[in-house]
């Protein structure tokens, strides 16, 4: 009986000396909780009036709820600072060397990732070309954002790399332009290639009508003219296939009105 009286007897000696750490440390805990707790409400009325993204206000949370539990931490260290004792000071400090020295790749893609939903450069739903790849955004997180390509390959890119690397967004539904170049030769009547390129775009079904499709000149070449057929489309989901019409489009029309869109130099050495 005498040693739990003992041990009772040390711990309230313990709980009137650090009665106000104790205490510092407790309200320090709810204060944290309510502004978090706060901070959530009002970023989930947000979303909830379309005024900000569920995955952005999801990440905030996040980042809110790791630098509050930080806050926190750090507060009652300090409280107890004294009882922690030297060596204990120096583990914390060895520890925390480590940990910081791991978590820099970490860290940065966090920095990254805030970067991204700040700046917004794309966001959620829109299609990229990311190296050389077209894909559909699908997540945007705090270290990574989700894609998914045309081949329906999840890819995971961390978010410094994002934002070192060249993103080409072509949005959800925005309007877009697109071209398909060919090179007949100088012999070729100007005006008759740029009917057919026209005609062309026309049996295209996704083009649009407005803007109109219209025809450039691009370049001179040694041997042939350089047309480029331009075209304005706004389903992006399709693109690929898209292009792939327009240009079997081209290539009929081409071929019906007889105009040869071989490299010139180059048959013509076939044919001698």
């Amino acid at each position: 009986m005498s040693i739990f009286l003992n041990v009772f007897d040390l711990i309230l000696d313990w709980l009137l000396l650090y009665l106000f750490p104790i205490t510092v440390s407790i309200l320090a805990i709810l204060i944290g909780y309510i502004i978090y707790f706060i901070l959530k409400r009002q970023f989930t009325s947000l979303v909830k009036h379309e005024k900000l993204e569920l995955t952005t206000a999801n990440n905030i949370t996040k980042i809110i709820k790791y630098l509050i539990s930080l806050i926190i931490i750090t507060a009652i260290l300090i409280q107890f600072a004294e009882s922690l004792g030297v060596i204990t000071a120096l583990f914390t400090l060895a520890g925390g060397t480590i940990i910081g020295f791991a978590a820099m790749n970490t860290i940065g893609n966090m920095i990254a990732g805030i970067i991204i939903m700040v700046s917004r450069p794309f966001i959620v739903g829109d299609r990229i070309i990311y190296m050389d790849r077209i894909a559909d955004i699908t997540e945007i997180k705090l270290i990574y954002t989700t894609m998914v390509d045309l081949d329906n390959i999840k890819i995971s890119v961390p978010n410094q790399k994002l934002i070192t690397q060249e993103v080409f967004d072509f949005g959800k539904k925005e309007i877009i332009r697109r071209h398909v170049t060919i090179t007949p030769g100088f012999e070729e009547d100007r005006k008759k290639v740029e009917e057919v390129l026209l005609e062309a775009a026309g049996k295209v079904q996704q083009v649009l009508k407005d803007p109109k499709p219209y025809v450039w000149i691009n370049s001179f070449q040694s041997y042939a003219v350089e047309y480029r057929l331009y075209v304005f489309i706004t389903d992006i989901k399709h693109l690929p296939l898209i292009e792939s019409e327009l240009h079997k489009a081209v290539l009929d029309s081409c071929k019906e009105y007889k105009i040869d869109i071989r490299t010139p130099l180059l048959h013509k050495q076939i044919d001698e």
